[in-house]
């Protein structure tokens, strides 16, 4: 190899090209703005001549990278990786000199906001808004990368998003022997869900049907999930709560329901979603035929109310 070549890295991606250079250079140096460390790599300064040497920089504005292309170096740039481009990022709002807001926030500070983004992502699928949900998705996305970059600073148990995806990748393999293995083939979705069942029992080790239910769910959502697993443990329909209470009604409807192959929650949140469109249009009938809708009565919501 004749001449300097300068590589560009994106965090930890390098270019393609660079990769049979980095194996074949005489010798492959780290610029100032890497971290030498993690690329195995000498620092720049140690370098005794920049004749005929491999730089691996950050960015083109790194001091030597520039004397080298002053000089015509060869530059080699990764292609942008949104991914990695969104978690440096993350970091760069949590380092010092970052974000005020974002260095000071917490798992349990950033509960409420990983419920909000959900529930807006939630509705841009009920809406189906395809630009809201490519916003949303990235929301939630966001969530996941800040909570990592939090656990990353854990003094006594620290992961980052690079474990994040490691576990998630082996969990989606593990539990798709059919897929990635020698497993028989799964034919259904249901057979699939049932499969996926016996998997998580046997590898969390769970000693009721119950383990693994989020009990902070919305009480619609629990109360059907609670009727599934307990439909698929045989345990009758005469057992679930018997009160003529309100909220027992709701369990036995939600629960049923759920059994009975419908999504309570989201059925539910359609009604509700339609009985507020309904309120709208009543009130602009209202306010069309000159009637200010704080006013009306029973009979009043019955005149404008929309048809159905």
């Amino acid at each position: 190899m004749t001449g300097s070549v300068v590589v560009v890295a994106r965090g930890a991606t390098l270019p393609a090209a660079a990769v049979p250079l980095l194996r074949t250079a005489a010798a492959v140096y780290a610029g100032s703005d890497v971290d030498a460390a993690a690329f195995g790599l000498p620092p720049v300064a140690e370098a005794p001549s920049l004749r005929d040497i491999v730089l691996v920089v950050g960015s083109l504005a790194e001091p030597t990278a520039v004397a080298l292309r002053s000089a015509g170096a060869q530059v080699l740039e990764a292609s942008a990786d949104p991914l990695v481009e969104a978690v440096l990022v993350m970091d760069r709002l949590r380092s010092p000199g970052g974000c005020p807001w974002d260095g000071v926030q917490t798992h349990d500070s950033m509960r409420k906001y990983l419920v909000e983004e959900t529930y807006e992502l939630l509705e841009a699928i009920e809406e189906n808004d395809r630009a809201a949900l490519r916003e949303e998705l990235g929301d939630v996305l966001l969530q996941v990368l800040f909570h990592a970059r939090v656990a990353a600073e854990d003094p006594q148990d620290p992961f980052t998003i690079d474990d994040v995806a490691g576990e998630l990748v082996a969990k989606l393999v593990g539990r798709h022997p059919n897929v990635f293995g020698d497993a028989g083939k799964v034919a259904t979705a249901e057979h699939q869900e049932l499969k996926w069942e016996e998997l998580k029992q046997a590898e969390k080790q769970r000693k009721s049907i119950v383990d693994g239910v989020a009990l902070g769910q919305p009480a619609a959502a629990l109360a059907g999930k609670l009727g599934q697993r307990s439909g698929r443990a045989g345990i009758p329909l005469d057992l679930f709560p018997a009160g003529a209470d309100p909220a027992s009604q709701l369990f036995r409807t939600a629960a049923t329901a759920r059994r009975a192959g419908i999504d309570p929650e989201g059925d539910l949140r359609a009604v509700a979603k339609q009985f507020a469109r309904d309120i709208r249009a009543a009130e602009a009938a209202a306010r069309a035929e000159g009637v200010e809708p704080t006013t009306l009565e029973a009979d009043g919501w019955r005149k404008f109310w929309p048809s159905a």
